[in-house]
């Protein structure tokens, strides 16, 4: 099993070597696919670094044309900011455990936030407050395992397997708000479908469970999973046209289940961002903000208007101002994946911090991903345009109980006592093998492993720490306001902008 150094070694990004790839086609185009949309993230977020929080008044004075280091942060030109950080804590669960362990995922998050683990400067500097305040609810929630396993310290509750954590009923593993509708969990999302690129409905559900441990509004949930389907259809040589045709979530409505998605997501899969291209994206109401139906409507933009040019639209996503490094990592993700890593300006390859990293863990969500089975059943023959629907009501459940937890723990109140009279836990038999035929796209691939995958919690009845709302109208994955560069807009303005 691959190992990452822990965060007790402090090692920096740039000083993490992997191991090589048991065998991996160079040449091979999904790959280079795969890489494109990590490496994507990762040059949108360092690009738009520099700026980050500016308004378009002064982008369009002062606009960006290359990376360049200093300003809101004061970094080197190259490297990124929690983006990519929560993106590469996110890829290295997933390449650690070989499947989707959402308690894995968080005490990486955690440890990124108590210890700088995958930082580009080895601590953390930049965390919107929905996240924040979603890893103050899980390390206050690991009281629970603590007392429960009689751990000593927090190395040995983070150790836990999630068969472990998942047999306590009063354990909720999904931290988020339900009213958390900003773009943090959009910002880390590309590692999910990479990994699950030859199983769209995998990629899309575990799309959604994933978002649900920090922001647990459906916007923002679903979000997630239909910008899942775009990447997987990128990766796997979807032509544009079809990647934003107005019905391609029609087209593609197996690999969502039976769980519509929200109206205002709706609107954007038909087409809300496709403006006059010959007047600016900000004139006609696009904006980099960090509301999530915002965020991706910006990031649309930039994919639809780029020109087939990943340089043209990750400088349109920057340039539209206020969250300029996630507007351009969303970006960044699916164009990656449309134009691959040959096609990413070779200049800010030379520039990125870390690129070999990112590099090698992208190759090792390939090339574990390329093992994963799709759960179509073994006399149907799937095309990229129809999938099976036989997990349609598992997959409902689980993205539901993720919406009805956050409710859950919202009215619950916190107090010390009530983790000490936690009830007697029951085992939890939660593990679903997928191990089905491949028939979704063509591969040279034959490989067919079974990986365990396992679903949240179904009971979320742990006394929580108070939930307070994370902004005036619950809309934004809120700033640390300490940390807000002077030129930022004041609080109250806050209700319409956010990173």
């Amino acid at each position: 099993m691959l190992k990452f150094p822990p965060p007790c070694d402090k090692v920096l990004p740039h000083d993490i070597n992997l191991e090589k790839i048991p065998r991996i086609d160079a040449q091979n185009g999904i790959c280079d696919k795969v890489i494109g949309s990590l490496v994507g993230l990762a040059i949108g977020d360092a690009l738009g670094a520099s700026v980050e929080f500016r308004p378009q008044q002064y982008l369009a004075a002062n606009p960006v044309r290359t990376m360049e280091g200093g300003g809101t942060w004061g970094l080197e030109a190259g490297k990124w900011t929690d983006d990519t950080s929560m993106a590469l804590c996110l890829a290295s669960s997933l390449i650690t455990h070989n499947s989707f362990n959402p308690y894995d995922q968080m005490i990486r998050y955690k440890w990124w936030h108590k210890y700088g683990y995958f930082s580009s400067t080895g601590h953390c500097f930049d965390i919107g407050q929905a996240t924040r305040q979603s890893l103050k609810e899980f390390s206050d929630r690991q009281k629970i395992l603590k007392i429960h396993y009689r751990c000593r310290n927090e190395n040995e509750v983070d150790a836990l397997t999630l068969d472990s954590v998942e047999r306590i009923d009063d354990f909720n593993i999904s931290c988020g708000d339900k009213d958390a509708a900003g773009n943090g969990a959009l910002m880390r999302l590309a590692p999910v479908p990479l990994f699950f690129h030859r199983a769209p409905k995998n990629a899309v559900e575990n799309a959604g469970l994933s978002a649900g441990l920090t922001h647990a509004n459906r916007k923002a949930i679903d979000a997630c999973r239909y910008y899942a389907a775009l990447i997987i259809g990128a990766v796997n040589d979807f032509p544009k046209e079809k990647l934003l045709d107005n019905d391609f979530y029609q087209k593609q409505k197996l690999w969502f289940g039976e769980i519509p998605l929200d109206n205002d997501i709706l609107s954007i899969c038909a087409g809300s961002y496709k403006k006059d291209k010959n007047r600016g994206g900000y004139e006609q109401g696009i904006r980099g903000k960090g509301y999530i139906v915002n965020a991706l409507e910006a990031a649309l933009w930039a994919f639809w208007s780029d020109g087939d040019s990943f340089e043209k639209g990750a400088l349109a996503a920057v340039n539209l101002g206020d969250d300029t490094d996630t507007t351009a990592a969303i970006y960044g993700q699916l164009a990656g994946a449309y134009y691959g890593y040959k096609n990413i300006p070779k200049e800010w390859l030379e520039k990125l911090y870390a690129r070999d990293l990112i590099i090698s863990i992208g190759e090792w969500l390939y090339f574990q991903g390329s093992q994963i089975t799709s759960n179509h059943s073994k006399n149907e023959n799937v095309s990229p345009t129809t999938t099976s629907n036989n997990n349609a009501k598992l997959s409902e459940k689980k993205i539901q109980r993720t919406i009805s937890a956050a409710a859950t723990v919202q009215s619950s109140s916190s107090e010390t006592n009530a983790i000490n009279n936690q009830s007697k836990n029951a085992k939890r038999n939660s593990t679903i093998r997928i191990t089905d035929t491949h028939s979704s796209f063509s591969s040279n691939e034959t490989n067919n492993t079974s990986i365990n995958r396992t679903s949240l919690s179904s009971d979320a009845h742990v006394q929580s720490s108070s939930s307070k709302s994370f902004t005036e109208n619950f809309e934004h994955d809120d700033l640390n306001l300490a940390h807000r560069p002077s030129f930022y807009p004041t609080e109250k303005s806050m209700s319409d902008d956010d990173s």
